[in-house]
């Protein structure tokens, strides 16, 4: 099979085209998925930059999400049989397994059901965006109806499906967006209020919204300086998420004058420490989310795509930023 394969870590030129053997099965538990698609990742191009997130973990296949077909089982599997269409988010961040590829094999609790109202390359770009979503709204910040949420960067991979599932649950969404064609996307897909960061101050902009009250909730999917410029912006007693490391100089003074609870999310800790039951968990967000999908509440918005052998490409637009949606690999 052909895979996009890392051997030292460094620039585009590290990503490779290789042959490589199709996986066979090894454990009852197992399935064989030929691809269809691969998502796309800001924490693809860091593995490739900076190394895997795994011991021992080169040479490696990126690529943590991606869609396909069942083209075999192990004896003990009963949720899924050859020709069913899956979604998943297994692998990519050291060593071997990776949706970078034209198969992969994983244990059979990982995949989940596609959802019917979307084509491949849809569902390969949702899975690692949506579980970020979800567990930084509802598993960190405990989204609740009637809440009032900022979204940053609403226009970007996490951000647009986080702006849906919000108003899925009820919250009103503002957003920060960089132009007026993001603010109009952003606003199709449910957020109330934009911000355009490079014209507008945040926190008047969000104290004028909310009437001087803030935002119950935000989520920052930026890094640490709009962390920081978030905290006065939050209503007291509200929830400040983020996906990125904060930083090491963080003064926290008007956090703590605010009460307000400061979260971590990152959705590959399942797969850093190996965690079943928070696996068995994203599952279920997963079966959740494709409910949304296939009732019309919740759509994945991919911009562009790139065959297989064009990833550097995909990483060239990510590194360059304000992609919009996502971007994803098809294996025709």
């Amino acid at each position: 099979m052909k895979a996009i394969e890392i051997r030292e870590t460094g620039g585009l030129d590290v990503l490779a085209t290789v042959e490589r053997s199709t996986p066979e099965l090894n454990d009852p538990e197992d399935i064989l998925v030929k691809l269809c698609a691969a998502g796309v990742n800001p924490v693809d191009t860091k593995v490739r930059a900076n190394g895997p997130m795994l011991p021992d973990g080169l040479p490696a296949v990126l690529g943590c999400d991606g869609a396909g077909v069942v083209e075999a089982v192990g004896s003990d599997v009963t949720r899924f049989k050859p020709g069913d269409e899956v979604w998943l988010c297994c692998g990519g961040i050291g060593g071997p397994v990776g949706n970078y590829a034209e198969y992969i094999l994983l244990d059979n609790h990982l995949a989940q059901a596609k959802p019917r109202s979307i084509g491949m390359t849809e569902a390969a770009a949702a899975p690692l965006v949506l579980l970020t979503a979800w567990e930084a709204l509802h598993d960190r910040a405990r989204l609740c109806e009637g809440q009032r949420v900022l979204i940053h960067a609403g226009a970007g991979g996490v951000g647009h499906v986080a702006i849906q599932l919000a108003r899925a649950a009820g919250a009103r969404v503002c957003t920060t967006v960089s132009s007026a064609d993001k603010a109009d996307f952003a606003h199709a897909l449910g957020a109330e209020f934009c911000i355009n960061y490079k014209d507008e101050d945040l926190v008047e902009s969000v104290m004028e919204w909310t009437e001087g009250e803030g935002v119950d909730i935000a989520l920052d999917t930026v890094g640490p300086e709009v962390f920081r410029q978030t905290i006065p912006a939050m209503a007291h007693y509200g929830d400040l998420v983020t996906i990125l490391d904060p930083g090491d100089a963080l003064d926290l003074k008007e956090a703590r004058i605010r009460n307000l609870r400061i979260s971590l999310e990152l959705m590959l800790t399942p797969m850093l420490r190996d965690l079943p039951r928070a696996r068995v968990h994203q599952g279920e967000i997963l079966r959740r989310c494709s409910h949304l999908i296939d009732r019309g509440d919740l759509r994945i918005h991919v911009s562009q795509t790139f065959p297989l052998a064009q990833a550097a490409e995909a990483h060239r637009l990510i590194e360059q930023g304000h992609v919009t949606g996502k971007l994803a690999l098809t294996m025709d």
